[in-house]
């Protein structure tokens, strides 16, 4: 019974955000059961382009380390902040979130292959964090009872967080970068004298995953209209 209800919570969490945890936990699974190494997912310039293991650029965004304290903490922010962002700005928009996964993607990997980084996966949690917390800003955090603070701070606790555990913050400080692009890019730069949208999604994928009567700007058309 236990287990059939938390597959059913499981089920009520909104898709996106189902599927990366879903994908990052059956990931570090894989590699926990030996089934899978980690040198088998991280991002390898050469391996992606020479050998054709394309899988790298997906995998190198799924694996959070090996399971202990830090994978849980890393999974509680993701799943925390990925649901607020897809039940919140992103709702009725699957399709633009999922652009937003795919923007930062692919900025991260150009950018981490610079910085010489193999696992993107904190830093694609910290874009979302930064994304969430710039849309929010008059949300007040509790950081695990200890400090209470607007939202737009959360980022950099946690960067600070990972500072004191020992971890290089270069891969949170790519993902608040990143994070930082696609909110100037989406609601900063259009907003300016001049501005516009610079970020569309393609159609392909909003005919994919968007159903249009789940937007909240949805407005039926006169057939569709309930008869008085």
């Amino acid at each position: 019974m236990a287990g059939q209800r938390l597959a059913a919570g499981f089920l009520q969490v909104p898709a996106v955000t189902r599927a990366y945890t879903a994908a990052c936990v059956l990931t570090t699974a894989a590699v926990q059961l030996e089934l899978l190494s980690p040198f088998q997912l991280y991002f390898n310039p050469h391996l992606v382009f020479r050998k054709f293991q394309v899988w790298r650029l997906i995998t190198t965004f799924l694996f959070f380390g090996p399971l202990g304290f830090g994978f849980f903490f890393n999974m509680l922010f993701v799943f925390r902040y990925c649901r607020m962002l897809e039940e919140g700005s992103f709702r009725g928009r699957k399709a633009d979130f999922v652009f937003m996964f795919l923007f930062g993607g692919v900025l991260m990997t150009l950018l981490g292959f610079l910085g010489s980084l193999f696992f993107l996966g904190q830093a694609l949690m910290a874009m979302l964090v930064y994304v969430w917390s710039r849309r929010s800003p008059h949300v007040r955090v509790n950081f695990f009872g200890l400090l209470n603070f607007q939202a737009p701070f959360l980022p950099w606790a946690l960067m600070g967080f990972s500072l004191l555990l020992g971890n290089s913050v270069v891969t949170d400080l790519l993902g608040i970068l990143v994070g930082h692009i696609y909110y100037f890019l989406e609601d900063v730069f259009p907003n300016q004298p001049g501005g516009k949208r610079l970020l569309l999604t393609p159609s392909v994928l909003k005919l994919l995953l968007d159903d249009p009567q789940e937007d909240p700007n949805y407005l039926p058309l006169p057939e569709e209209q309930p008869e008085p």
